[in-house]
């Protein structure tokens, strides 16, 4: 008997707890990026926690961000934040108080490119407006 992949399920959409916890995570993420309580040669000032997607079981978080300023380099800032992921994950476990914590993945948040690569095309179709 073979199994096949049903891709047309809809995901579950994200439980209340998940939503919480994926709040409080970007809040403290947030707030070590801006205090800069560590070392890279990439200034972090440059970019913001769009979104923080936990996993059901609450083990694993996807952290979105997104440039500030245009010239930001993003592969940079993403290897930048990986090296300090533990620091990072260290002070979510200091502010907060779960079983475990979430081991921290960086994306980057391409929705506002996208937004932007919409409106000028729609502009395009109706240059008038």
């Amino acid at each position: 008997m073979h199994s096949t992949l049903n891709l047309h399920l809809p995901k579950k959409a994200p439980s209340h707890r998940q939503l919480r916890v994926g709040e409080e995570v970007r809040r403290i993420i947030s707030s070590f990026l801006m205090r800069g309580d560590f070392f890279t040669s990439v200034p972090m000032g440059s970019v913001t926690v769009t979104e923080v997607s936990i996993s059901p079981d609450l083990r694993r978080a996807v952290v979105y961000i997104a440039p500030l300023a245009r010239a930001t380099d993003m592969d940079d800032v993403l290897t930048a934040l990986k090296e300090v992921a533990y620091l990072m994950r260290k002070q979510v476990s200091k502010e907060m108080r779960m079983k475990f914590t979430p081991t921290l993945q960086f994306k980057y948040d391409d929705s506002f490119d996208q937004a932007e690569h919409i409106e000028r095309l729609l502009l395009k179709l109706n240059p008038g407006s």
